[in-house]
């Protein structure tokens, strides 16, 4: 029997604000272990929370970047569940009146068309606390830590919709999770970085016979924050439920955890609704009201989404698709093209250089570019030495590897090491007649009409002279001698 896959994220992303979401606390991933807490965020009694306003603007951002409904009243609840890492027994989070619903993101769907994936809500909560499992902290490996640094910083819950345009397939999951990481890091409300738990999912997945419109029961997988484990537990869970339902049983609805190592789900606990949470609203925060002047202060600042930008890049730049792809995918990726493009006269050749050269060298040194030491004014001067031929292809090779481990402009580096090309015809002459003395087959053959060997002699040239020969030079060079032969 086939059957449909339906699967949904409640993805959580922790906000880039400078503080706690109802405290002054800073917000300090590297400080000491319960460094960065007061009164509020750990819960102490007759302690007061207040709303941090730039987490509110950055949750209103992320819905307009998503096309959601934003609702002008919204207000705050307490969901009630008790973990060690949870200083108050409950967290405060949304339930009936998030700040955004009924949005979308387009991705490319499996049939290879625009596919709009259905958001249904996100909502502005607080992180809990972290939970370290350590046999290393005390002789005894019974006992766990608990570091309330993370406790109350604002948390981000985007919630997929399973009914309106779900998730159908495993490979429509990755494209939407790493659609979806692309915006809000080029939105700027969070640094999205999955080794510190800044983006991290829940996930959903369900199967029941194609065509049926009767959703089978479905797992939750919980806490997961990489995307190849994601697709590996996806994988996994599919063919567990279709095990499970080909042999007449039922899927029970329950929260699962994946085994790294093993690529294996397993039981963590029964699935709970709503009611088990007993949601009430948060009597010490009042409803906020949305003004209308905010909102579209908002939606008039909207940094530039990455659909926005890799169509403008292509229109303005004559950038191909498949370029400017790669060029958009990492917002600080496009930035540095955006710094450069106005500075180049070939577009093209600056793409392809960023791709190809810059790309290997910070894939070397596993950096990122916005810790690469070149400027975009200085690879912008390099690539116009190459365009108006001051410098050969080869050259710039060597002078942009200066440049990266340096930091200095390409022309003191080719001041510097006496990089400037030769293009005086008298002494390419003379290499070439030294070349063709050692291979005078060659020139035989040009004369009958081969064209391979014209190449062939170039690459001699350019050798002798380490790089600094003009190729287009040493072509003329080569073609008048045999047409004057």
């Amino acid at each position: 029997m086939d059957y449909d896959v339906i699967i949904c994220f409640e993805t959580h992303v922790e906000l880039s604000t400078n503080t706690k979401l109802f405290c002054g606390c800073a917000v300090k991933y590297d400080a000491e272990p319960n460094s960065a807490i007061c009164p509020v965020c750990t819960g102490q009694p007759g302690a007061l929370p207040v709303l941090n306003k730039k987490a509110v603007e950055y949750t209103i951002r992320t819905g307009v970047a998503l096309n959601c409904e934003i609702n002008e009243q919204s207000r705050f609840a307490r969901k009630n569940y008790f973990y060690p890492d949870l200083p108050k027994g409950y967290q405060i989070s949304q339930y009936e009146l998030p700040f955004g619903e009924n949005g979308y993101l387009e991705i490319t769907g499996d049939a290879g068309q625009p596919y709009k994936i259905g958001i249904k809500r996100i909502h502005l909560e607080e992180d809990a606390g972290k939970l370290i499992h350590s046999s290393d902290a005390f002789e005894s490996a019974e006992h766990s830590l608990v570091d309330y640094n993370r406790s109350s910083i604002p948390l981000l819950e985007i919630v997929a919709d399973h009914e309106n345009n779900p998730l159908r397939s495993i490979k429509e999951a990755k494209r939407y999770l790493e659609k979806l990481h692309q915006t809000l890091k080029y939105i700027k409300i969070s640094d999205c970085m999955l080794e510190k738990g800044q983006f991290r999912c829940d996930v959903n997945i369900s199967i029941h016979p194609k065509g049926s419109h009767i959703l089978g029961n479905r797992s939750e997988i919980k806490n997961m924050s990489s995307f190849r484990f994601i697709m590996d537990a996806l994988e996994y869970e599919i063919k567990r439920q279709t095990e499970i339902i080909e042999k007449g049983g039922q899927v029970e609805q329950e929260t699962r955890l994946f085994n790294e190592q093993t690529k294996v789900t397993m039981p963590m606990r029964s699935k709970e609704n709503a009611p088990d949470y007993r949601y009430l609203p948060d009597p010490d925060l009042i409803e906020v009201d949305i003004d209308q002047e905010f909102i579209r202060q908002i939606r008039k600042n909207m940094p530039e989404l990455p659909d926005q930008k890799l169509n403008r890049i292509i229109e303005e730049f004559g950038i191909r698709k498949s370029d400017a792809l790669i060029l958009t995918k990492d917002r600080n990726v496009s930035e540095f093209f955006g710094a450069c493009a106005p500075l180049c006269s070939d577009r093209k050749k600056l793409g392809n250089w960023i791709i190809k050269e810059l790309f290997k060298l910070l894939n070397d040194a596993s950096i990122p570019i916005q810790e690469c030491k070149v400027s975009a004014e200085d690879f912008s001067r390099l690539i116009n030495l190459i365009s108006q031929k001051t410098i050969t292809e080869k050259i710039a090779q060597l002078v942009l590897e200066d440049m990266f481990d340096t930091g200095d402009n390409p022309d003191a580096i080719i001041k510097k090491k006496g990089l400037k090309p030769i293009d005086d015809t008298e002494i390419l002459s003379k290499i070439l007649d030294e070349v063709i003395e050692k291979n005078p087959e060659a020139l035989k053959q040009i004369k009958a009409g081969a064209s391979k060997p014209v190449d062939f002699l170039m690459g001699q040239v350019m050798r002798r002279s380490k790089g600094k020969a003009d190729p287009q030079k040493i072509r003329s060079i080569i073609l008048a001698m045999t047409d004057n032969c």
